[in-house]
């Protein structure tokens, strides 16, 4: 693809990724509830639930996806009981001062599952590479270099955004070092969380 072509799609996805949105606010209540362990997991879920949503996009599936528009809206749900189960976690989580024993956090499997469900049943993402994608690619023309060549942009700007996002909260959460100012903030996490679930399964 030529350079302009690259660069043009890297700045209109960059700025979809950056926006605020469910995956955005999960991520980083998550990270201000429980800190970054794990969080590595989660990104790589919302990683291959991009590349998936893009090869779905570049192959010419569109059409063949919203035929499975039942299964997509179940894969919603499953994303929004996650973060659910995730601002439950972060209300009920037991609290500690930050010099304490850290607290032993989900699994990275159930982490990347609940990114990637999270990821393929959201709105937003959706919306940008079912709808938005075809004006800025010409995916009629799109060969396979040109699919790698984008994919890799995926993977560098959706990467390094989310993490941007997970090291300022966790830069964040180091001023909260009492057991009393660590429950506010879970519990704002949880809210935060519980926010999104709601969003994400009522859209």
């Amino acid at each position: 693809m030529p350079l302009s072509s690259l660069l043009l799609f890297a700045v209109v996805y960059a700025v979809a990724v950056a926006s605020p949105g469910p995956g955005v606010f999960a991520l980083v209540a998550r990270v201000l509830a429980r800190g970054t362990r794990g969080i590595p997991a989660f990104i790589a879920g919302f990683l291959v639930g991009d590349l998936l949503w893009f090869s779905v996009a570049a192959t010419g599936f569109a059409l063949l996806a919203q035929s499975f528009a039942a299964l997509f809206v179940v894969i919603r749900y499953l994303g929004a009981a996650y973060l659910a189960y995730l601002a439950w976690r972060a209300w009920t989580a037991p609290v500690e001062p930050l010099a304490g024993e850290p607290i032993r956090g989900e699994s990275e499997l159930r982490l990347f599952l609940g990114g990637l469900a999270l990821t393929l049943g959201n709105p937003k993402v959706v919306l940008f590479f079912l709808a938005l994608l075809p004006t800025v690619i010409d995916l009629e023309h799109l060969t396979m270099i040109g699919m790698m060549e984008n994919a890799a942009i995926i993977v560098i700007v959706l990467g390094t955004t989310l993490a941007a996002y997970a090291l300022a909260a966790a830069r964040v959460r180091r001023f909260f070092g009492s057991v009393r100012a660590r429950r506010a903030v879970n519990r704002g996490a949880g809210t935060v969380m519980a926010g999104a679930a709601l969003a994400v399964a009522t859209r």
